[in-house]
């Protein structure tokens, strides 16, 4: 998977609202199909309206995005805990 900028603007009412929005997709196409698929689902817009001027791929830390910041969180195993050794009597 792979993190990507999408910039354009779709119609909001009256005006034409300008849009950036950062993805997970394992190509431009799954990216587009996200974007399209969001505006759609949040704000009622038709994915002909949505017109998207540039999908770039981007580095995943420099996005805000929380989808984008859990998608590349490391998933390190935690470090053992370290226990004092025993004192047992004999």
């Amino acid at each position: 998977m792979k993190a990507y900028r999408v910039v354009g603007k779709f119609p909001n009412g009256k005006i034409i609202q300008s849009f950036t929005q950062d993805v997970v997709a394992n190509d431009e196409d799954e990216a587009r199909h996200r974007v399209e698929s969001s505006f759609g689902s949040r704000h009622r817009v038709t994915r002909r309206a949505i017109k998207i001027a540039s999908i770039e791929q981007i580095d995943p830390a420099t996005s805000n995005e929380a989808r984008v910041i859990s998608a590349f969180r490391e998933r390190a195993t935690p470090a053992p805990v370290a226990t004092a050794p025993s004192t047992e009597e004999e």
